[in-house]
């Protein structure tokens, strides 16, 4: 029988020992998001991490500017936040509209405030062995993973994109896992999956993960619709195997509590406090 590797609840832990430390700290923590248009996934996610801040003592200024905003008038908003010392966090609510460079954008952000990860001088630290801000999705879940010896098995991500597959090979690595990144062009995947002990599904194909060895862990990072609409992951839903996380309810909600704690580290760094 498969163990469920419950995200939802591990979040939720998570979350509540957040709030604890932030009460008993009396920290002041400030998260700023920025929204450009009025996407209605990036508004639902923006309210998902709102309500989060909110639960664990963070506050949260939502910045929400119209779709047709300039390059250079993005970067000026960026730079004033990043001056502003009473906010610790600033995140860029992705997708950005297609005028916009995202990769300028993200690498004005302060890489001190960076909560999400993905400036290059936190992608630099994370492959080089000394990380600072990590990509949130990663993060949890390697959270996930945590009760489970990775030492010299064979992890495979499927998936290679900066956001989640790169960087969750190299935390993999980190935990001393044999690490092997494929994507969907990859021509010996079904063979790879006979012989992986740890699958990281992150390549954003609807069920995309079919079989895996019987006594595999498998993460499904994938958020999809199939033709009836309905959520579905990167893995087949009735997938046999030893343990795995599920959609919805595995990764997503790890992602936001790390994001939130990413946030109060960032204030602790920016205070001189001991992380």
């Amino acid at each position: 029988m498969t163990i469920i590797i419950e995200g939802k609840r591990i979040a939720n832990e998570l979350l509540d020992r957040l709030a604890k430390e932030i009460e008993s700290s009396k920290a002041e923590v400030c998260l700023q998001v920025i929204q450009v248009g009025n996407n209605q996934a990036s508004s639902v996610y923006v309210r998902n991490k709102e309500r989060a801040a909110e639960r664990v003592g963070i506050k949260t200024v939502t910045t929400k500017l119209d779709e047709s905003i300039s390059q250079p008038e993005l970067i000026d908003i960026i730079h004033q936040i990043n001056k502003d010392q009473s906010v610790n966090g600033l995140l860029i609510q992705l997708p950005l509209p297609e005028h916009l460079d995202v990769d300028q954008i993200l690498h004005e952000i302060d890489p001190c405030k960076d909560v999400d990860g993905f400036h290059a001088v936190n992608m630099g630290l994370l492959w080089t062995g000394s990380p600072s801000m990590t990509p949130c999705t990663p993060a949890g879940i390697m959270y996930l993973l945590e009760d489970f010896d990775l030492v010299g098995r064979h992890a495979l991500v499927v998936g290679r994109s900066n956001i989640v597959g790169k960087p969750i090979a190299q935390m993999l690595l980190d935990r001393h896992a044999t690490v092997t990144i494929a994507h969907s062009r990859t021509k010996n995947l079904d063979q790879l999956l006979d012989m992986a002990d740890i699958v990281i599904a992150a390549v954003g194909i609807p069920e995309f993960i079919k079989h895996c060895k019987s006594d595999a862990i498998v993460i499904d990072v994938g958020i999809n619709r199939d033709r009836n609409g309905e959520l579905v992951g990167d893995v087949k839903r009735d997938l046999e195997c030893f343990a795995k996380t599920v959609v919805p309810g595995g990764v997503g909600p790890m992602t936001v509590a790390m994001l939130m704690k990413q946030t109060y580290e960032a204030y602790k760094l920016q205070k001189g406090l001991k992380s």
